[in-house]
């Protein structure tokens, strides 16, 4: 009788262990608040109109960019690594870090609109209320004005859903 060995199928883990991919999470997020020129004290340098000047200006941390930090092809790379238990908790508290820097931009004038977007479409619990359906109200309107119309058939079945009837 021969005793074969389990052989590993597929591709090797990205990550071994969760600390790890959390030292590749703080880079990401550092990179993310960019690189101030200092001055010769190692102060970073301000101007009176602009506040810090950057050699490297800070960029939104976001999903997409995270999971290309961590070496994923895409976000949803990302999702799906984040269904491995012991790394779940740490992707989930990265995330969260990029939930609540767009849930801060909403206060912000200029980046309201993307910050909505980056939420609703990238973290759970953001959508917007559904509308009621438009159609349904203006028909209901209309099919009334048919039945009170007097000398005319007020058949139910006459009634096509439109404002010509």
């Amino acid at each position: 009788m021969t005793v074969s060995k389990k052989r590993n199928v597929g591709r090797p883990p990205k990550f071994q262990t969760k600390e790890e991919i959390q030292e590749k999470i703080d880079t990401y997020f550092q990179e993310c608040e960019g690189e101030p020129f200092l001055d010769e004290n190692g102060n970073p340098m301000c101007s009176t109109k602009c506040g810090l000047i950057y050699k490297k200006p800070p960029k939104p941390p976001t999903v997409t960019g995270l999971a290309l930090a961590l070496g994923f092809a895409s976000r949803q790379s990302l999702m799906e690594y984040q269904g491995k238990k012991e790394f779940a908790d740490t992707i989930i508290r990265a995330k969260s870090r990029i939930e609540a820097y767009a849930e801060g931009r909403l206060f912000d004038r200029d980046g309201v609109n993307g910050a909505k977007f980056s939420l609703i479409n990238n973290f759970h619990g953001w959508g917007e209320k559904p509308e009621p359906e438009q159609d349904n109200g203006r028909n209901m309107v209309a099919l009334a004005e048919i039945l009170m119309r007097p000398g005319k058939n007020r058949n139910i079945h006459d009634f096509e859903g439109n404002d010509d009837t």
